[in-house]
């Protein structure tokens, strides 16, 4: 009996390791393929040791290789702009904009590698199928190497276009960054325009982390 429950076990794991592999595999294809997109979002930050949560409304647009532009319209403005040789994070209010390189954010275990295609599901994680959520698919990730600003992931996925609808990510405090996109476009033609920024005349330019 024993055995067979071993056998079993081990049937049903490389089962699912087939699965796994099938289903990432399809997914990195999916972004390898994707020229661009345009989406609405709902990003739900969570503080841990307040339980506040903030709400933040806007949209996005990616185009390849890896330019973005994220605008916060709510509850104040934002513009984050992933262009050729520069990253921008300004804020008209504050009159502040924060200056990145791309290697930098592109690099670092944020949101922004989810958007761009550039997070590695297949080599950068281990994967646990939690199974069907509201018609997408549910799958948990483990990074084989945590870091401070990611140690736990989970993803939604469209079953059939294999794209990430809504991305969790938790942080070494607890800390939950939340994303829900909808009213996904694909392949839309884009404006260069869209991916570059020129600072107003007399806001301050900083260097600063970025939170997205």
């Amino acid at each position: 009996m024993l055995r067979l429950m071993f056998a079993v076990l081990f049937v049903a794991s490389s089962a699912w390791s087939v699965l796994a592999a099938d289903l990432t595999g399809k997914i990195q294809e999916r972004y390898d393929t994707l020229d661009s997109f345009r989406a609405f979002f709902l990003q739900k930050l969570t503080n841990a040791s307040s339980k506040e949560v903030q709400e933040r409304l806007g949209s996005i647009a990616f185009a390849k290789p890896h330019f973005i532009r994220w605008e916060t319209t709510s509850p104040e403005p934002e513009i984050l702009i992933i262009g050729q040789d520069m990253v921008w994070d300004y804020f008209p209010e504050e009159e502040t904009a924060y200056r990145y390189s791309v290697t930098e954010v592109l690099d670092s275990k944020t949101m922004i590698r989810f958007l761009s295609g550039e997070a590695n599901l297949k080599e950068d994680f281990i994967i646990e199928d939690l199974g069907l959520d509201n018609a997408l698919i549910h799958l948990k990730l483990m990074p084989k190497e945590p870091e401070p600003s990611l140690v736990e992931g989970e993803i939604w996925v469209h079953p059939e276009q294999y794209m990430i609808e809504r991305i969790k990510l938790l942080d070494f405090f607890g800390n939950e960054n939340d994303l829900e996109l909808t009213g996904i476009e694909q392949n839309v033609a884009m404006r260069s325009d869209e991916f570059s920024f020129t600072p107003p005349q007399g806001i301050d330019i900083l260097e600063g982390p970025l939170e997205q």
